[in-house]
């Protein structure tokens, strides 16, 4: 009976015991019910960048604006990641305006006294010295609210009326360093008289042009240039020029009298329009209704236009002829002219002595306010100059005007995982203009939305502290520029391509980083493509320059205390260039131990730290031409010289028609 009773008991033990097991397992089941999807939810948006280097998926070049890139949650889109460790930290963001590269004095010691390098070192060390107290004046509170009437007063002046006539004699314009300042630019219907007289022919001076075989007589010249300039807007180079008038009464080497035109952007000319005596032909586009190069007495003109045949076959069915009168060439020597340039429509007018002689059409990446000097050189005596019709209101050159403060203008926060190309550009403190062109164009690319790839601006220290204090706020609202902490010095930018290589493998860790300027264009589709051909072997793409020689005279050149060697390594032109994550790291370790030798041409100093590296470690070099230097070519991978108004004109053509198409008219 006990017996019985005891596994009853049992048995009921038993029951109980699966039933609570069976309740567990029904909410076990609940809950995982509820958990199962936040795990997946989550697992997509960070196992890749975890656990796994997420694939990068091209896209077409048609459709890479439209699509919305997916926005990473961040509490400030100011956030970047802390720079300093070789290992990038996940999860660890910190606003970040200056280059973590470590600047110091004894950066610049161990070679100073050592090779022919110490003056180029001495200039950065001073660079070094000049802009850590630009900088401390900057971050100063005291002196940022000093500045705050300076920069009031800078702004009201810079909106003050301008005259609508200036005139000056002949002898003030030479005193004037024969410029006329404009400094409202033109409007549409000014223009400027010049009343002047061409020098007699003479002997040409320079050397290089008059240079003659044996027995020939002496090369006679005289001719004159008429410039309208633009502002000078960086350092080392000659200002713009909107319009290049050059009329050569003797010395062309056609042998003929001639009025050649063009323009020149960043020290690159455009294609000149000659006018050689002859008008321009019917079918041929014109400038305000007036053709772009008139006729006049050539001593070879033979009646070429109209053959004998023609005239007697139009006499005999009584057509009758225009009375055409023949022009002589419209400047002669000694003799008293007068010119006026007027600004029309669609391009410039010249008259001289009231007859039209050539007209020239506006070119893109030029506006008539740009025009604010007139300059006159060579064989001419100037009796005097006017100008009238000019705009009284300042156009105002301030940062205010070429920077639109609109988020969507902001750079994305930096990714928490590597990215595959990381883009350095460099710009100098007053370039607003063409950094928000930049961000106005191919900085819109969908990959760089997504900041699958990165790109941030270089910029050092400018002399000028109104500069400076614009320069830290766009850095701080649009989260796209490092500043590079050295006063900018055309022979330093070699400094800012290492800080481009610390960025690109401290703060990003990229796979592939790219150097450019802020005057190139970048179609980020075939860039990486190019980089991906060539998988994961250290490379250097870019357009290569093979057994190149230093200039040894001229503007550019190259001393031999500069460079001793008769040749430069192997190297890639400086608007655009690729290398691997490993030669990155091999020039920032090599700067901070004091052993990167620097040279003041960035292009040449990259192909000789390469050179050193493929030493211990074989390089893939990649040439291709797609890598513009000049200008822009079809089928560009970037495209250089490239004004802010080209930039806006390629990009709404690659976005619209989804090919790459140039905008080379300036």
């Amino acid at each position: 009976m006990k017996l019985a009773k005891f596994d009853s008991l049992v048995s009921l033990s038993r029951l109980r015991l699966v039933q609570f097991l069976m309740g567990v397992l029904c909410l076990y089941l609940l809950f995982m019910s509820f958990e199962i999807p936040l795990v997946f939810k989550t697992a997509s948006a960070g196992f890749y960048t975890d656990a796994l280097p997420r694939p990068l998926f091209l896209e077409s070049e048609e459709d890479f604006t439209d699509k919305s890139a997916p926005a990473r949650p961040t509490d400030d889109p100011k956030l970047v990641r802390l720079a300093g460790s070789r290992t990038p930290p996940h999860r660890m963001w910190e606003y970040k305006e200056v280059s973590g590269l470590l600047f110091n004095e004894s950066s610049f010691d161990s070679n100073a006294s050592k090779d022919e390098f110490s003056v180029l070192h001495k200039t950065a060390r001073h660079a070094f010295v000049v802009g850590k107290k630009l900088w401390d004046d900057l971050q100063s509170p005291q002196n940022k609210s000093d500045s705050e009437p300076e920069l009031q007063n800078q702004k009201q002046n810079r909106t003050g009326s301008c005259s609508e006539s200036i005139s000056l004699s002949g002898s003030e314009f030479v005193n004037r360093s024969r410029v006329l300042v404009i400094p409202c630019g033109l409007t549409l219907g000014s223009h400027i008289t010049v009343v002047g007289m061409p020098h007699w022919a003479h002997a040409e001076y320079d050397p290089k042009i008059a240079i003659l075989k044996e027995g020939d007589e002496s090369v006679i010249v005289t001719q004159f240039m008429m410039e309208l300039q633009g502002l000078k807007t960086v350092e080392g180079e000659d200002p713009p020029r909107i319009l290049h008038f050059n009329p050569r009464l003797k010395g062309d080497w056609s042998g003929k009298p001639v009025i050649e035109q063009n323009t020149c952007y960043r020290m690159q000319w455009g294609t000149a329009l000659r006018c050689e005596g002859w008008k321009s032909r019917a079918d041929e586009e014109t400038v305000d209704g007036q053709v772009k190069c008139e006729k006049w007495i050539r001593d070879d003109d033979n009646g070429s236009e109209e053959s004998k045949a023609t005239w007697w076959l139009k006499r005999l069915i009584g057509r009758k002829n225009k009375v055409a009168l023949d022009w002589p060439y419209p400047f002669a020597e000694g003799r008293l002219f007068v010119l006026t340039l007027s600004a029309g429509l669609e391009g410039y007018h010249v008259n001289v002595d009231g007859r039209h002689v050539t007209s020239f059409p506006y070119r893109t990446g030029f506006v008539l306010e740009d025009a604010t000097g007139l300059s006159l050189k060579g064989d001419l005596d100037v009796h005097s100059v006017f100008a009238a019709a000019l705009p009284t209101s300042h156009p105002s050159f301030a940062p205010q005007k070429h920077l639109e403060r609109l988020s969507k203008w902001k750079a994305p926060p930096l990714p928490e995982g590597n990215v595959e190309l990381f883009i350095g550009i460099l710009s100098a403190g007053n370039h607003f203009a063409e950094r928000m062109a930049v961000r106005k164009s191919w900085v819109q690319h969908k990959l760089i939305k997504s900041s699958k790839v990165v790109a941030r601006f270089f910029v050092a220290l400018n002399g000028r502290k109104d500069v400076n204090v614009e320069l830290k706020k766009e850095a701080e609202y649009f989260g796209d520029i490092v500043i590079v902490p050295y006063m900018d010095n055309y022979d330093l930018v070699v400094l800012k391509t290492v800080a481009i290589c610390e960025y690109g493998i401290r703060t990003v860790a990229a796979k592939y980083i790219m150097k450019c300027d802020d005057d190139t264009f970048v179609r980020v589709d075939p860039v990486i493509k190019e980089a991906k051909k060539l998988g994961d072997r250290s490379l250097y793409i870019g357009n290569m320059n093979y057994y190149h020689k230093p200039l040894r005279n001229g503007k550019w050149a190259v001393t031999y205390e500069e460079w001793p060697e008769e040749e430069y390594p192997p190297y890639a032109n400086g608007p655009g260039y690729i290398v691997s994550s490993d030669i990155a790291q091999f020039i920032v370790d090599e700067f901070e131990n004091h052993k990167l030798r620097l040279f003041k041409m960035e292009d040449v100093s990259m192909g000789m730290w390469v050179e050193k590296f493929n030493s211990s470690k074989a390089v893939e070099y990649q040439h291709s031409l797609k890598f513009c230097q000049f200008g822009c070519i079809e089928d560009y991978y970037t495209a250089h010289y490239q004004s802010p108004r080209q930039m806006l004109c390629m990009w709404d053509k690659l976005r619209k028609q989804g090919r790459p198409q140039c905008c080379n008219m300036r």
